[in-house]
């Protein structure tokens, strides 16, 4: 622990015994913790293990706060990074590996325990246990080391009490593997499970209207270029993930058995989620494959006994008993539930008398394997080869390399299936045919290596713009391959890309902050038409005379100084909530709909009604859009809070919802009147490659989550502005940059 010594304001007193006196509880208090310290370390068996470890590891903070782990071995460097991670914001930590064994309500109460049930379908302890006991003999010690690095941080800070997890054991890490902020398990519906095993109807939530607001389009961006392309003629890469905010830590972990990767993890995990090491850096986004299915099994039941149809037999449904904790008042109560299974998975709703079972990619083993050997990749070949396991489920994968390479590979988790089923919909869970069959390697999946465009991208879109004329082609691949469609972000992302022949790292940030506003390019005409046939005799016409000029003379790019820009999206966001059902009931996309199906009624009373709430909030509709749009962190909640009256930053750009490449996911909430954002442009670097790594990055706030930290919003102005700071990746660019040196413990 730190033991920091009072100022000489907090000593100094005018009786000088008084002082002394001061001085000496001081040195007492620290002698007493000191002494509470060695005599918990004789009760624990464990502590003289952890603290021979810990001697073997090496964690430097630079002027940012951030951690760069160096251990002997690389079970020696997880056990630092996790360390250093706890000291940084255990409570996420924790929080993620509750959420990720099913035990939320052991600590959040009765209302989670349909969570915990989804998770508990299909995380059980005992399974993980025998999968940790049979694991490769290279991982094992690394799960040993992150265990022992999470309970040797609670060994040395008795003042912080776990919510759940008193103790970490190694199979634990097994839980969450993969680190994508939504995991597969979670698009699971919650309400319908509860309406299954709970015995209730599935009715929709009332919303009040801050509730009931847009959610904010999740994913990320990431971009590679060629070495063709840029002016130093080595790769680039982009590292833009859309996450929640305080959603992963920026580490460097590094070892003398060849580990040395920079980037963002996600807390309590040990390998770099999107990254970089010193040949090859990666950057995953959210697919729009499909490759969760649902199944409709035919119930059949004989007496006390229930059976499944599968071709002509009627095979047993499997029953098992699932035993939910949680807590009640002070106490703890538990609910049992009887949870049935097909081959196909575990069953999750009723459907018009079927019951819906869900079969998805769960290979806890094979995708921490995964998770952890693509960090420390030479070259494309070398990560080629992780992407054989096949378990990096959710995401696509943007590529660059010291050698020159870049690449896009898609969604690396796709059953071949019969393409005469529609896989977006239940299947008939009684048919054979409808059975999965072999992964698609990656050469079967959409891939790009090393285009002819020298660049490649994706912003959560399709993949068949991946790089532009070079883009896998739609007619080659089944139609479960990809479920989405281009989006308003990657045609931005085209614009930026194509053509441009002399990238430097300042120009890729540029590229990526290009304030340019794509979806209103169709929805502003349509807009203008309407209000140009509008009668002289419609109040409207009157009314938005002003704002309709405002709107014709802008440049369609945001600013936190934008009147405009406030303007219109306010009048997008309002649209958007009045023909969204009918969009969805006409199965077209939102914003299709927004540019060729509104009515002028629709079009302008969105604008008025922009104008009021604009005018209502912030006393005329001429803000400007920083004004409203804002930064603020009070506190370290998971969940924050937010104040008008307490500190803010503004911030130019916008949801991703209409083009913008960086996305700062912001809006009302209860008592507000500002915006504030919780999601989007989380960790931004760009890297370059080439004999050596040359890198920039921000994090959001930044990297502790105590506000009493220095380095708990020191990140936030730059953050707010894309103002990147040089990253430390070597040795001699961390010297004069260093605050502190120690060992874990120290």
């Amino acid at each position: 622990m730190l033991y920091h010594e009072p100022s000489n304001g907090e000593i100094v007193s005018s009786t000088p015994h008084i002082a002394d006196m001061k001085k000496r509880l001081f040195v007492v208090s620290v002698i007493a913790a000191s002494a509470c310290t060695a005599s918990k370390g004789a009760d624990n068996p464990d502590a003289a293990r952890w603290e021979q470890q810990a001697k073997n590891v090496t964690i430097a903070r630079d002027d940012w706060g951030i951690a760069h782990i160096h251990g002997k071995t690389d079970a020696d460097a997880v056990f630092g990074l996790v360390y250093a991670q706890a000291e940084d914001d255990f409570n996420r930590v924790e929080m993620n590996f509750i959420n990720s064994q099913g035990r939320l309500a052991e600590t959040a109460g009765e209302s989670e325990i349909y969570r915990d049930l989804r998770m508990k379908l299909f995380i059980d302890p005992d399974s993980l246990k025998a999968m940790y006991a049979a694991s490769p003999a290279f991982l094992k010690p690394l799960m040993d080391a992150w265990a022992d690095g999470l309970n040797f941080y609670l060994y040395k800070h008795p003042d912080v009490t776990p919510k759940v997890i008193k103790k970490f054991e190694p199979w634990m890490a097994l839980s969450f593997s993969e680190g994508s902020i939504g995991g597969d398990i979670e698009r699971v519906n919650l309400r319908s499970l509860e309406a299954f095993y709970g015995g209730r109807r599935a009715e929709p939530v009332a919303m009040s209207a801050v509730d009931s607001w847009e959610p904010e389009p999740t994913g990320s961006n990431g971009i590679a270029i060629g070495p063709s392309n840029t002016a130093s003629k080595k790769a680039m890469l982009l590292i833009n993930p859309h996450t929640s905010f305080f959603f992963r830590s920026e580490v460097q972990v590094s070892s003398d058995e060849g580990l040395n990767a920079y980037g963002a993890v996600t807390w309590g995990q040990f390998f770099v989620y999107q990254g970089f090491n010193d040949r090859v850096g990666w950057m995953h986004t959210s697919s729009g494959v499909d490759n969760i299915d649902e199944y409709a099994e035919s119930i059949v039941k004989k007496g006390d006994s229930v059976f499944y149809q599968y071709g002509t037999e009627q095979r047993p449904l499997i029953a098992q008993k699932i035993t939910v904790p949680y807590k009640s008042g002070e106490a703890m109560a538990t609910k049992e539930f009887t949870v049935y299974r097909t081959h196909h998975g575990p069953i999750v709703r009723d459907t018009a008398g079927k019951w819906m079972s869900v079969r998805l990619m769960n290979e806890p083993v094979k995708a921490l394997t995964q998770s952890y050997t693509r960090t420390k990749a030479r070259s494309y070949d070398d990560f080629k080869k992780t992407m054989d396991l096949h378990t990096n489920s959710s995401n696509n994968t943007i590529f660059a390399s010291a050698d020159g390479d870049i690449a896009y590979f898609h969604a690396n988790f796709i059953p071949k299936r019969d393409p005469k089923f529609d896989w977006m919909k239940p299947v008939d869970g009684s048919n054979p045919g409808t059975e999965w069959g072999q992964v698609l390697s990656v050469d079967e999946s959409p891939l790009v290596h090393n285009p002819a465009s020298g660049w490649l991208y994706n912003t959560n879109n399709w993949p068949y713009s991946a790089a532009g004329a070079n883009s896998p082609k739609l007619k080659d691949f089944p139609k479960y391959v990809e479920s989405g469609g281009e989006n308003p972000r990657g045609i931005h992302a085209i614009r930026v890309l194509d053509g441009k022949k002399d990238f430097t790292l300042g120009s890729l940030i540029a590229a990526a902050y290009d304030s340019y506003l794509t979806a209103f390019e169709p929805l502003l005409p349509a807009l203008f038409a309407a209000y140009d046939h509008a009668p002289a005799s419609d109040s409207l016409k009157t009314k938005l005379s002003e704002q309709i000029a405002t709107l014709r003379s802008w440049d369609r790019r945001w600013s936190a100084t934008s009147v405009p820009t406030a303007l219109a999206v306010f009048w997008g966001e309002d649209l958007w909530r009045r023909v969204r059902a009918d969009a969805e009931s006409e199965e077209m996309s939102v914003y299709d709909f927004m540019a060729k199906r509104t009515t002028p009624a629709q079009l302008l009373g969105a604008l008025a009604a922009a104008s009021d709430t604009l005018a209502a909030n912030f006393g005329s509709w001429k803000t400007p859009w920083g004004d409203i749009n804002r930064f603020q962190r009070l506190t370290g909640d998971i969940v924050q809070p937010f104040n008008d009256s307490g500190p803010s930053i503004p911030v130019g750009f916008t949801s991703s919802r209409w083009g913008s490449l960086a996305s700062f996911g912001a809006r009302p909430y209860k008592n507000t009147k500002k915006w504030y954002g919780t999601s989007g442009n989380s960790f931004v670097a760009v890297v370059e490659f080439g004999d050596s790594v040359k890198a920039r990055a921000v994090t959001a706030g930044g990297e502790s989550g105590d506000p009493k930290s220095s380095h708990f919003n020191d990140q936030a102005q730059r953050y707010s502005t894309g103002d990147l700071r040089d990253v430390y990746f070597y040795p001699a660019q961390l010297q004069g940059h260093t605050a502190r040196t120690y060992n874990p413990g120290g």
